[in-house]
């Protein structure tokens, strides 16, 4: 995916996540509470420099919105701010001797006055790093939340409309994607291998599904059991990318090979950009894809079975989750609904475990029939309240492998006043029966992992599976 379709998608993800704000607190010397955490009218506009002053609304939001903010120990934002805030100093060959971090009492305001004191007298020395400096510092300062729904999200760097449609990279889907080695390389297993070729330099090289991926330009894709930072080159998302030297091994003939692969453009597959798409396996089986809950994604699974039942008795729905990353819990709460009335879904709670539940939407029409869902590691937020319900609720078994664990809360987004977005939870989710399931994943109830043998020979275990319980 380019860049400039991922900084697309974050900014409408984060759009579509706005919605009213509770009433912030006050910021430094009675600041109105609507600059310092508003939600967003609408589409921004253009981006301006990020300031300290931006910093500091970012950081009275969190203060006053975020989940914990209200029992967050403060100096632990500001000691991630400047750490970033020197780092970037020491990249850039800038260190100063004035860059030592002030001294912090847990006097929320007191400690931000003095942070800023330091940041402005250090950032003077350097003008010509001032918008670097302040990016750094800030998203260090989200980031130190550890929260995985909370981010700061710049504007796009391109139009929204750069590629047209057309796929930007190697031209190369693998087992282990760039978010997982980014948010959490623990969860990835070696080995490291093509699951598809889509196009572009892959393509043109002669790989396959199931070639093992030995290196990344020289370095190993695993290092200590853990996906290592190598991979992430797989998925190139800037127009000028460097080229990808990769080391391959074909299991089926033993050939080993290397190849440089330059990132591109490439046609794509349309149909894959679908969100739903679906069709009759076995004869008796609605076999449903669904890559994202997305407004109105439930009522295009609905329409979809309902389409493929139409004129056949339907032994049951094999709902694929996997490659999932979540949307609108509204979706997962809907379409949940057509296979169970009268049930909590999840939780969503405060800190001071306050918790609201989210019931299903009895007006939806029961389906009546037997439910397989797939699931992997890449099925996220929203994926992970579906699949977490199934289980819990006993609707049907889950079939794959453990959902990612990315399922702190859902966001809520704010608009800062150089018009980029800040977003976060004000509520932490929890699962039907109060289990926390952030950062630990829902487990499937038969475990059918996609290995290389199986991508090089087309056979897809979890959905075989699914198709022999349905049958049984």
């Amino acid at each position: 995916m380019t860049a400039v379709r991922t900084a697309a998608a974050g900014l409408a993800l984060l759009l579509a996540a706005a919605c009213t704000a509770p009433t912030p607190p006050r910021g430094q010397a009675g600041t109105p509470a609507a600059t310092v955490c508003a939600p967003p009218p609408g589409v921004p506009e253009a981006e301006t420099a990020t300031t300290i002053d931006v910093i500091e609304q970012a950081y009275f939001c969190i203060l006053g919105t975020y989940y914990s903010g209200a029992t967050l120990d403060a100096r632990s934002l500001l000691t991630a701010g400047f750490v970033a805030l020197t780092q970037e100093l020491n990249r850039d060959r800038r260190d100063l001797p004035e860059a030592t971090m002030p001294a912090l009492t847990g006097d929320r305001k007191a400690d931000w006055a003095a942070f800023e004191t330091a940041y402005r007298k250090i950032t003077d020395q350097v003008p010509d790093l001032r918008d670097k400096l302040a990016a750094s510092t800030l998203q260090a300062i989200v980031a130190a939340l550890g929260d995985n729904h909370a981010r700061w999200a710049r504007q796009p760097e391109r139009p929204l409309d750069y590629y047209d449609g057309d796929g930007y990279g190697l031209g190369l889907e693998a087992n282990v994607s760039a978010s997982q080695v980014n948010d959490d390389p623990g969860v990835a297993l070696p080995p490291l291998f093509v699951t598809s070729v889509l196009g572009g330099g892959a393509q043109a090289a002669g790989l396959r599904p199931g070639d093992l991926i030995e290196s990344v330009n020289g370095s190993a894709p695993f290092i200590d059991g853990k996906a290592g930072p190598a991979i992430v080159a797989l998925y190139p998302e800037y127009p000028d990318a460097r080229p990808v030297r990769l080391r391959l091994l074909r299991q089926a003939t033993g050939h080993r090979w290397s190849v440089t692969l330059k990132p591109g453009l490439y046609p794509r597959d349309l149909t894959a950009l679908q969100v739903v798409r679906s069709k009759l396996v076995d004869d008796d089986i609605a076999y449903v894809r669904m890559t994202g809950f997305s407004p109105d994604s439930a009522n295009r699974v609905l329409r979809a079975i309902t389409r493929l039942r139409t004129g056949r008795t339907l032994s049951g729905v094999v709902l694929d989750l996997r490659g999932n990353g979540g949307g609108s819990p509204v979706e997962a709460t809907r379409l949940l609904s057509a296979f169970v009335h009268g049930k909590v879904t999840a939780y969503q709670c405060t800190v001071d475990d306050k918790c609201q539940a989210m019931p299903t939407d009895d007006t939806v029409e029961l389906l009546h029939l037997p439910l397989v869902v797939l699931t992997d590691r890449s099925c996220a937020s929203a994926c992970e309240h579906f699949s977490s319900a199934v289980k819990d609720l006993r609707i049907g078994p889950l079939v794959g492998t453990r959902t990612a664990g990315v399922i702190s809360g859902p966001a809520r987004t704010y608009l800062l006043t150089n018009n980029t977005l800040l977003s976060f939870p004000s509520r932490h989710h929890l699962g039907p029966n109060r289990e926390v399931i952030d950062r630990i994943g829902v487990p499937p109830d038969h475990y059918a992992p996609l290995t290389p043998k199986d991508a090089a020979a087309g056979r897809d275990p979890a959905l075989a599976k699914a198709l022999t319980l349905l049958h049984a």
